[in-house]
């Protein structure tokens, strides 16, 4: 398996406005370090633990994005350094990391996570959730988050048209909120098996690990 080659192959089969997350959960540093001495610098994990680990070995220009679903009570270990939260999914959670956020005197970047998908295991807000976050944050100040965007993950099917029209609706929500969310600047969707779909509809961010890592054991 070459990382670079696999990293070259895929940047230069997207636009390259597109944001890479090089998805690096489960992946040993070395690992790690061949797509980072190539030149990549963004990574993305889905357990606090294994990513802060990897953050106190690897080298600190690494962007961290903590991709998998977030408990409040482990936020703590990662507001020093995290670069983006993306599976925002209440209120609740938005709250302890502007706390957090506060204790390490940095504002902290953050995606609202929407659930396009029908899989019980996916989390995130629907859309009056969302309507509620919005109004509690016109008046209610949160000076140590920034919410740049929305976040989800289709259904983890080979139908195609499915995926499409998941991903419409998170465009769909994206457009209507970016006139309410000044700060708006990304759309987060798009992994390995659907990414092409996802940047079709306009998404700016994509998370892809076994296109550029391998097949996970």
């Amino acid at each position: 398996m070459n990382i670079q080659k696999n990293l070259d192959t895929l940047k230069n089969s997207i636009p390259k406005e597109i944001t890479l997350i090089a998805v690096s959960k489960t992946k040993s540093i070395k690992e790690i370090l061949l797509a980072y001495n190539h030149g990549h610098k963004i990574f993305g994990e889905n357990k606090i633990q294994e990513m802060t680990s990897k953050w106190e070995t690897l080298p600190k220009d690494i962007e961290w994005h903590m991709i998998g679903h977030v408990q409040r009570n482990k936020v703590k270990y990662m507001a020093p350094y995290v670069s983006m939260i993306h599976g925002v999914d209440s209120l609740k959670l938005l709250k302890e990391i502007n706390k957090q956020g506060k204790n390490n005197n940095r504002c902290i970047n953050c995606l609202i996570q929407i659930r396009i998908a029908d899989e019980s295991s996916k989390f995130g807000m629907n859309r009056s959730e969302l309507e509620e976050l919005y109004e509690n944050l016109k008046y209610n100040q949160y000076k140590y988050v920034k919410i740049c965007g929305l976040m989800g993950m289709a259904t983890n099917t080979v139908d195609g048209f499915k995926i499409y029209k998941e991903f419409e609706h998170l465009k769909s929500l994206y457009n209507e909120f970016k006139n309410k969310f000044s700060s708006f600047n990304y759309l987060s969707m798009g992994m390995s098996a659907d990414y092409k779909i996802a940047i079709d509809l306009g998404s700016n961010m994509i998370r892809v690990g076994s296109k550029i890592f391998g097949v996970r054991n």
